[in-house]
């Protein structure tokens, strides 16, 4: 795949990109005709990169430890037909909400797949977990252990949990990311291990099976799952010592990183699954632990190059000496990321693809907030009312965190493969967006 003048982009688009004809192809599909038939703003995700990445995952852990289950972290992004894949290509699945365990329900998602996370499951919540009977609840707090007990006691049924622990590390990633460090809403300080471990061990209705840990997102240096990983084992032997803990499973978490932009490049998967393996293998061996299954959550960096986001180009406010706005359709109500992360995104003029033309503008989005800018001071050919811009790494957090503000509807989700582009989730309308009102 090249993109004249911007080869460097390559590695942020789907696999199937190319250019043909001055257009941007996805999945055989021209995108400015995908524009036109489904409008903008549209999102698509490439069917083919998305079954690459999770066969890839799979390969590369498995073959360094065999004893692997590749959960995708549902919360990046959710949908019936992307649970469908998901359960297709023999992942598993971690979900953190009511919402994404029934849409893995709604698909029979195998539940043995299922790990249920979050700091603050509700008890009804909690209940449709243990009424579906799924794999593992992955309990944050002692609330929750107490509530969980409880509920597992009036259902009469013993359910499987890790503890997630808070390892104190700094995965040197955005502070609105970062969930290992001490000072977490998220797990287990290490200080109240000892109590934790005790009291799961001490209910009849939990089976307290492994231990589990999430340093945040997304995370470019492998040192930190390493140092965490040292500092969870140590304390499984020491608790395997005190009461007994057997380790069947362990849990690195995810937060693999996605490369948005073509000047910051995220390593490949096989870097962090040999640097996660060889510090297991070294510490269970070292500390005399049985080797457990190692369980992986990747969600970004599972989806996120798979999806393109396509916009229309509106109004245009030239600043002389200062700035080139360029307004697009859609903006912060479907991706907030950079208003909230200060995140980067590279983009493409679709329709102007070969165009070799170039001036720097600013992408502005279309709603009341100064703050909505998608890409800021990126070279594009000259643009004019109607053009395709296309911003790729837009499968991730995008789409899970968008919002009605200003009232605007959601945007519709289309798979492409093949030359083909079916609808995976319809436009939201004005009477759906009134449907939950009362007068």
């Amino acid at each position: 795949m090249t993109f004249p003048g911007k080869e460097a982009q390559a590695g942020v688009f789907p696999e199937t990109a190319e250019i043909k004809n001055n257009h941007l192809f996805i999945g055989g599909c021209d995108t400015v005709e995908l524009a036109r038939e489904f409008g903008t703003p549209l999102y698509l995700f490439d069917e083919a990169t998305l079954r690459h990445r999770a066969a890839e995952f799979k390969e590369e852990f498995q073959s360094r430890y065999p004893d692997t289950l590749v959960l995708y972290a549902a919360k990046a992004f959710i949908c019936r037909a992307l649970a469908q894949l998901m359960k297709d290509e023999g992942l598993g699945l971690d979900v953190v909400s009511g919402g994404e365990l029934a849409i893995a329900r709604s698909v029979n998602f195998p539940r043995d797949k299922i790990y249920f996370h979050g700091n603050n499951k509700s008890p009804a919540e909690l209940t449709e977990a243990l009424d579906w009977k799924i794999g593992r609840v992955v309990v944050d707090n002692f609330y929750e252990l107490s509530l969980l007990s409880s509920l597992a006691q009036e259902r009469g049924r013993i359910q499987d949990i890790l503890l997630r622990l808070s390892p104190g590390i700094d995965p040197h990633t955005h502070h609105l990311t970062t969930t290992g460090v001490t000072d977490s809403k998220f797990g287990f300080l290490l200080a109240q291990a000892d109590e934790a471990v005790a009291q799961a061990q001490a209910s009849p209705y939990l089976n307290l099976i492994g231990l589990h840990l999430h340093l945040g997102s997304p995370i470019f240096e492998v040192e930190p799952y390493q140092q965490a990983i040292a500092i969870i084992l140590d304390l499984a032997a020491k608790m395997k010592a005190k009461h007994g803990l057997d380790l069947k499973e362990f849990s690195p978490g995810g937060g693999y990183a996605l490369s948005y932009t073509a000047d910051s490049p995220a390593p490949p998967i096989s870097h962090y699954a040999q640097a996660i393996v060889t510090a297991l293998t070294a510490d269970i061996s070292n500390l005399g632990i049985d080797p457990p299954r190692l369980v992986v959550e990747p969600g970004r960096s599972m989806v996120g190059r798979s999806g393109v986001a396509l916009y229309r180009t509106g109004a245009t406010k030239e600043i002389p000496g200062i700035r080139k706005y360029v307004s697009l359709d859609g903006g912060m109500g479907d991706n907030i990321r950079p208003p909230l992360y200060g995140a980067r995104y590279e983009a493409m003029a679709a329709s102007k693809a070969g165009n070799p033309d170039m001036e720097k503008v600013t992408l502005s989005g279309r709603f009341c907030e100064s703050g909505d800018i998608l890409v800021k001071d990126v070279a594009l050919p000259i643009l004019g009312a109607g053009d395709i811009i296309a911003i790729p790494a837009s499968g991730a957090y995008c789409i899970p965190m968008s919002s009605n503000y200003n009232a605007f509807p959601r945007p519709p989700i289309i798979m492409v493969r093949e030359g083909r582009a079916r609808l995976i989730r319809r436009r939201e309308s004005y009477e759906q967006l009134m449907s939950c009102d009362l007068v």
